[in-house]
């Protein structure tokens, strides 16, 4: 397979640049994969088509300020921090803009110089690793010093934080949200719940893995970045017992679809702490989902890619198509689709 077999042609005022006032009032396309048929409806609508026999699986990271700008300690030179993933003893892999200007041994001072990073390995992409130099709680400094790190095609500034959030946001640890979850209020999950549909929460920080573009012709080229994951105990005990018992797992996400994917196994889920860089793409044989919720994603993007798996490249195509016609919002802040 080719990374042009998933390009599809988007007007780029189908990109949407700010949420809708309310969460729920997006748009909701539902895939029916066994008599592959298309339906639209509103998201809030998605209590018709869950119930007792599913289990809803919902990625509980929250999006930390990872994006920085400081200045180079030695030379003053303006630069720019993305962090991406939390490698411990205060050790961050990040993606460095202009990656030339940093040596390792160089320190970028942020703001009334609270924080400090020195880097101590370069990699390749523009990734580099420093050591994170502070007093007091870095959370809390990272809300004073950093920003949200929107993707570069949202041009217009958030004017309320936690919009990029989703509602149960728990565990800190992300560069990005994971979006299929921002279409969720508190009061349609007590619905589904009132329904009997069963939620679990697992965590998977998102980073470089979820959001570097393909550049490789051939998509057996293209190696996956390291996220980190979490699923307990309970929430694996829970999850197995919906197995045995014949429950529909619903993915809400794709950062929910590559955990529970990267964490199942024929003895079934397994609870802990890991790392995924699983690269699904069609050919991929699903083992722990039977449905999934997913906004739409970038052209020629992993996303598009393991939704394709998912649902057979030529009907997510066709359904792309049909989203640009009908004039569905893309992407972040955009509608999502319903895969049955």
């Amino acid at each position: 397979m080719f990374t042009k077999d998933f390009d599809y042609e988007l007007p780029q005022e189908l990109i949407a640049q700010t949420p809708l006032e309310n969460r729920s009032d997006s748009r909701l396309m539902i895939l029916n994969r066994k008599n592959h048929t298309i339906e639209h409806r509103i998201f809030k609508d998605i209590t018709e088509y869950l119930s007792d026999r599913d289990v809803l699986v919902l990625n509980d990271t929250k999006v930390i300020p990872a994006r920085l700008c400081g200045m180079k300690e030695d030379t003053g030179a303006v630069i720019e921090l993305l962090l991406l993933r939390d490698c411990g003893n205060n050790v961050w892999e990040t993606l460095v803009k202009p990656q030339r200007r940093i040596h390792i041994g160089s320190v970028v001072v942020f703001g009334d110089g609270r924080l400090k990073a020195k880097c101590i390995s370069k990699e390749d992409m523009g990734k580099c690793r420093f050591e994170l130099i502070y007093e007091g709680i870095l959370i809390e400094i990272l809300d004073s010093l950093g920003e949200m790190p929107l993707p570069p095609y949202i041009h217009e500034k958030l004017k309320d934080n936690d919009r990029y959030q989703t509602v149960y946001a728990k565990h800190s640890g992300s560069a990005a949200a994971p979006t299929a979850g921002l279409h969720f209020t508190p009061q349609l999950l007590k619905q589904l719940e009132d329904k009997g549909v069963e939620i679990i929460y697992i965590t998977l920080h998102v980073g470089l893995g979820t959001f570097r573009p393909v550049k490789e012709e051939n998509l057996e080229n293209h190696e996956m970045h390291y996220e980190s994951y979490e699923i307990s105990e309970e929430a694996a005990e829970r999850l197995n017992r919906a197995k045995k018992e014949g429950k529909r797992i619903v993915a809400v996400g794709t950062t929910s679809t590559r955990t529970l994917e990267s964490a199942y196994s024929p003895t079934g889920f397994k609870a802990g702490c890991g790392t995924t860089s699983i690269f699904i793409y069609p050919g991929y044989t699903f083992k722990a989902i039977d449905a999934q919720i997913t906004n739409f994603h970038l052209p020629k993007s992993t996303l598009i890619m393991l939704v394709s798996a998912f649902a057979g490249r030529e009907f997510i195509l066709e359904a792309y198509r049909e989203a640009v016609k009908e004039k569905y919002r893309f992407f972040s802040f955009g509608d999502a689709m319903l895969i049955l």
